[in-house]
């Protein structure tokens, strides 16, 4: 079996893992119990293999570091939440198709500092 690209991240290693990261990450918030959750992660990883060295991917377990997704608003799982330069700049709620996770990574990957200071959260889930 391969090794996983994806890793995990904690509340202790979130700022430097992922909120000073130069290159874009997406984080999936998950827990062990959540089916859909599990679902989703043969594509993050697929994902992870196909953005390897410009897109970062790493899974947060809510229930063992519930700090960061309290912080984030975060309410159900799985959420999916991409930063850049320490923002949010991206969200994807629930199993979704492929297309969506690509379109959401490659608007991060095009975002201008300029835009990314107009990105607002919760706006709702991206769409294909």
């Amino acid at each position: 079996m391969n090794q996983s690209t994806v890793a995990n991240v904690t509340d202790l290693r979130f700022e430097a893992d992922v909120l000073s990261s130069n290159v874009p990450v997406l984080v999936d918030f998950w827990a062990e119990w959540c089916a859909p959750c599990r679902a989703l992660f043969p594509l993050i990883e697929e994902l992870s293999a196909e953005y390897s060295g410009r897109v970062t991917l790493v899974k947060l377990n809510v229930d063992q570091n519930p700090e960061i997704p309290a912080k984030f608003g975060v309410r159900g799982i799985p959420t999916i939440l991409i930063f850049k330069d320490g923002k949010p700049v991206g969200e994807i709620f629930g199993r979704q198709p492929k297309a969506t996770f690509e379109k959401a990574l490659d608007r991060a990957l095009a975002l201008t500092p300029a835009e990314e200071n107009g990105s607002q959260r919760r706006n709702g889930p991206q769409q294909p």
